[in-house]
Order: structure tokens, then sequence, then C-alpha cells
């Protein structure tokens, strides 16, 4: 079977706008999170991650002087002309291109968008994204809730075992909007606090916008210093209900055991977790049963919600891409807002940022609808 790897990357977020920078500032333990009072936004003050109008228009300018791209857009093409010009690949018909997103633009629909409402389909998104790079293949856009982000990356792999593709990039992006916002509101799941994922005192989310991007190879001839092996992915459906997780992790829980299998380790073999850790009741309940008949109960765990927030369909990437500079730097990074385990098992929580060798990490992620993800990565130097 033909080996793939994750490699060239970048981020682009309220911590910064390179991987390398994003990933001192969570050594130091620094977050994006803060209380944003912008109307435009949402129409009370709420804790959230949000990239500065300004600063992103900054660093759009020096790129591209033109101004007929959504706030989205912009982030995107950010962060993957990083990627592209790092790793130094020219396209051709054997380089795809995936974009992972759960509402990609979906501002534009706001009355005071300057955009068409059109904009706001997700194929559009994938056109206009293409088209700026010079893409050859159609993007595949990956829209599955907050599982969107990992799962692109298990499509990326089986294209390119199944010959498809010698590469494929993926950026996955998602904004905190009105109607992100709105939506989180109705179910009562956001934090009128900074997000305490698996805390006694944990009250719900915060959201967070960020673009991310990766090179997907099967070739070791264009490995960044940071790249991972991807060992195994699998995803499963828990068909419990359309918002509310399994209550016995069930989704979850299948979905790693088979990860396992296709990777062809044992759960005793994975270093570190990178969870979901959502903050939200419900989910962080379930991930702490699912790990533990798992047997993942002492494996270090951390969830970079008290980061981020939660960016939706870039979550899963983003949290991968901080995976691999933790194996990279052998760092574990602290899982931010946790002080008194709130859940019914037991888990190992990362409560200091930590030196420790590391070789391999499981990334998961569960979203609306049931659905969950999950994948194990391998340092490769």
């Amino acid at each position: 079977m033909t080996k793939c790897y994750l490699s060239y990357n970048n981020i682009t977020s309220a911590l910064g706008f390179d991987t390398l920078s994003v990933f001192e500032n969570l050594k130091n333990e620094g977050s994006g999170i803060q209380l944003v009072q912008d109307a435009s936004r949402f129409y009370k003050p709420f804790f959230g991650s949000v990239i500065l109008t300004e600063t992103l228009q900054t660093a759009f300018k020096s790129i591209e002087s033109q101004n007929d791209h959504t706030r989205l857009e912009k982030m995107m093409i950010l962060s993957l002309s990083k990627t592209i010009k790092s790793s130094g690949i020219k396209f051709n018909d054997r380089v795809g291109f995936i974009i992972s997103t759960t509402k990609g633009n979906i501002d534009v629909l706001d009355k005071r968008s300057q955009f068409p409402k059109e904009r706001a389909y997700l194929g559009q998104l994938g056109t206009v994204i293409k088209d700026y790079f010079g893409f050859e293949n159609d993007a595949i856009v990956v829209s599955n809730a907050c599982v969107s982000g990992i799962l692109s990356v298990a499509i990326a792999k089986r294209y390119i075992q199944e010959g498809i593709y010698d590469h494929v990039f993926l950026v996955a992006g998602d904004l905190v909007s009105d109607f992100v916002l709105s939506g989180f509101n109705s179910f009562q799941a956001l934090s009128n606090t900074v997000c305490k994922p698996y805390d006694l005192e944990r009250t719900g989310i915060n959201l967070g916008e960020v673009a991310a991007s990766v090179l997907v190879t099967s070739k070791i001839n264009h490995l960044s210093e940071d790249a991972v092996e991807v060992l195994g992915d699998a995803s499963c459906n828990d068909a419990n209900h359309i918002s509310g997780p399994s209550r016995t992790g069930e989704g979850l829980y299948r979905c790693v055991k088979s990860a396992l299998k296709e990777a062809n380790i044992n759960s005793s073999d994975i270093d570190y977790i990178s969870a979901h850790g959502t903050a939200t009741v419900f989910n962080d309940e379930m991930e702490a049963i699912a790990f533990n008949r798992l047997g993942l109960n002492h494996t270090p765990l951390n969830s970079l919600k008290g980061y981020f927030g939660h960016t939706l369909g870039a979550s899963g990437l983003l949290e991968t891409i901080i995976g691999m500079q933790s194996l990279n730097q052998n760092t574990l990074i602290s899982s931010a807002g946790f002080e008194n385990l709130g859940v019914s098992q037991p888990l190992n929580i990362i409560t200091k940022t930590t030196s420790k060798e590391l070789r391999t990490f499981l990334k998961t992620a569960s979203g609306f609808g049931g659905c969950n993800t999950a994948a194990l990565f391998r340092k490769v130097s």
C-alpha cells in the first residue's frame, strides 16, 4: 500500500499567520479567545477567537492587490499560497485539491454583503480558489460538520492510494459569523466565558475562525521537517441524534478501533491524543467514555479549543497541524481551561506544557449528525 504523508503546512489564525509562530504562542499558553464586541458579527458580546480585519487585509494585500474576494476566500488564499510556495510543487493533472468547510461563504447571505448570494454555494467557493491558483483539477469540497477537516485528510489519502493523484493540497476554513453564532446560541451551547474542555465547570463552546492548509503526498522528496505519515484512519456514524452524540461513545469507539486496525498498532503505542473537546456537556462525556473503552484513559490528552475556539470544518486540520508540531518539537501542549475533571471516566488531561519524546498521535473529531472520524499519525524524521 502506498504510504501517505502530511508535509508543508500553514495556519492563519488569531494566534499568528504561520504555523511556527502559532505553535510558539501555544507553548507560551497564549490564547486567541477574547470578548468580542462586534455588532456586525452578533447582536451581543461573545467570547471567541477572531482574526482582526485590518490584520487580514494587510496580509492579503502583500500577495494580491485585488479586493474581489470574500473574507473566507482571503483567509484560505493567504494560507494556501504559503503552503504551495513552500512545497515547490508545480501543478499538473496529478495534483489534487480539496477544500474543507462547514458553512463556507455563509456571510454573503447577510444583506450588508457586497457579494452575490450565489457566492454562498460551496461549489462556487471551490471554483474561486481553484481558479485563483490555477489547479488543473476541480476542487473537491468536503462538508461533513465538524469532522470535515480530518475527513479531508482521509479522502486525500484515498485519492493517492488509488493512484489518482501524487499530491493533494488541502485548505480548510470557517468563519465566526452571525449565522453560526445564532445557531449555537439557539442550542444554548455558547459559553459566557472562555471555554473549559472536560472541566467540571464547563458551560459550552467558544467559536473561532481560521484557515489551515497542508500538502498530502506520497513522495518522500517533498517532505517538510515536521512531516508525519498517515498510519490509518476511519469514520463512523453513531446514528444517535441530529446534534447529540451517542451517550456510550459508540461511533467514536468504532472509528478509533478501525483506524488502529489499519495502522496495525495497539492503543498502547499512541503517545498522545489530540481530542475534539468542545467543552459541551455531552461531547466531552462521550469522548471520556469512548477513550476508556479503548484503554486510552492513561494516554496524555488535550483539547485545543481553549486556544482557538471551535473552528468547525477547519478544526480537525488545524489541530492535526499542531499535532505535527508537537511531534516535531517533542512538546505536549496543555489543555487550556482545564482545572477539575468534569466527566464520569478518568482521563489524563495535559495540565502543563511539557517536553516529552513523542512519535505517534491520535486525532479525533465528532460532529452534528453523529459523525466521528479518527486518524493516526507517526513522525517521519
